[in-house]
């Protein structure tokens, strides 16, 4: 590659950053966003296959435990190993191998006799999820505008509740039609395997981790494709943040966890660490159990997953209502109200005693929940 060359591919970033969101940004968006909603549709569908083989297989509490434990233990190794994979591999690659992974895991634990190799599965198929939510996030923010960056993942978090509300209308429409539902309930979430080609020959690698990883020509390509679709001549694009570019360099930086406990920065890891924690615990805590709590609480399974499916709509609303408040009241304020508002809604859910109160109070924790 000539100099000039290598000097007009030198700073992908602004590049991109210099340009309206467009059709390739939706894309990419789009195209991330349904292996989000995936990732969200298989989490929430063994909420509703335990309730059913807990009847089905006479499941004791601590067995159940398991089934959704060993999907987060699995997710917790996942996700601190698929950044470090996506920083030597690539951002679509490990995508794509993730979605591979956690689809056949998923789709084979359709056909499991027991409990022990429907662990064993449920530990890959938290391989697969953890790591795939981090790197899906970072994919997409590394092509979307500086200006723009937090709305674009604000949206692409969106498809979480789209993902979790099709894991409802499953559990609700499929696994109670027989004693095989939740095997069929499994084999749909066998559906991430085949979108991983999608992702694989579909979407474009990040061209920033092109760029560092030395891949100028590479980067220049794609940044070229976004900048065709451009609908503005490019003496109209935007100019590039005034925010000064980190330098870039021909391979990744050096980082560590270590880095995130200087002086300077433990106070705000310590609070944030500790909020992601709160906020994980309760939404899974919450809703991984809904069905199986409602049937111990009297309800037939196909009433409990009923009443499930209108709690998890609840979502949709209270995810729109946080994002836009977010830009009226900041984040700090909305996170504290929907944190409080969670706390109410869980202690009074935890409380009712009428079906009325148990959808109603359902709905609420929901609102607040993802909001």
């Amino acid at each position: 590659m000539t100099d000039a060359a290598r000097a007009r591919t030198s700073d992908a970033g602004r590049r991109l950053d210099r340009l309206p969101f467009g059709r390739p940004h939706l894309k990419v968006l789009t195209g991330s966003g349904i292996g989000w909603a995936l990732d969200a549709m298989d989490v929430g569908l063994i909420s509703f296959i335990i309730a059913a083989l807990a009847q089905q297989w006479d499941l004791v509490p601590g067995e159940t435990a398991w089934i959704a434990s060993i999907g987060f233990i699995g997710m917790a190794i996942g996700a601190s190993i698929g950044g470090l994979l996506a920083d030597r591999i690539g951002r679509r690659q490990v995508f794509a191998l993730t979605l591979l992974v956690y689809g056949l895991a998923t789709g084979a634990s359709a056909l499991v006799g027991g409990l022990a190799a429907l662990l064993v599965l449920r530990f890959l198929v938290g391989l697969g999820l953890g790591a795939e939510l981090p790197v899906a996030s970072t994919y997409v923010s590394e092509f979307a505008p500086a200006r723009i960056r937090g709305r674009v993942i604000v949206i692409l978090e969106a498809f979480w509740a789209l993902g979790w509300t099709a894991a409802a209308l499953i559990g609700y429409l499929v696994i109670p039609l027989s004693d095989d539902g939740w095997r069929w309930a499994f084999a749909l979430g066998a559906i991430p395997a085949a979108y991983a080609l999608v992702v694989r020959w579909g979407l474009p690698e990040s061209a920033r981790w092109l760029e560092r990883r030395g891949r100028h020509q590479e980067a220049d390509e794609i940044v070229a494709t976004f900048e065709a679709a451009s609908t503005r001549p490019p003496a109209h694009r935007r100019p590039a943040p005034s925010v000064s570019p980190a330098p870039q360099a021909t391979t990744p930086p050096k980082a560590s966890v270590r880095a995130l406990w200087q002086p300077d920065l433990r106070v705000r890891t310590s609070a944030l660490w500790l909020v992601w924690f709160c906020v994980n615990f309760a939404y899974y805590g919450a809703f991984i159990w809904i069905p199986t709590l409602l049937v111990a609480q009297g309800f037939d399974l196909v009433r409990s997953f009923e009443y499930t499916l209108w709690i998890t709509l609840a979502q949709l609303p209270g995810y729109a209502v946080a994002a836009w408040l977010i830009e009226v009241w900041g984040r700090r304020a909305t996170l504290s109200v929907f944190l409080i508002g969670s706390a109410v809604a869980a202690l009074l859910f935890g409380t009712a005693s009428t079906e009325a109160m148990i959808l109603l109070t359902g709905m609420a924790l929901s609102f607040f929940n993802l909001g």
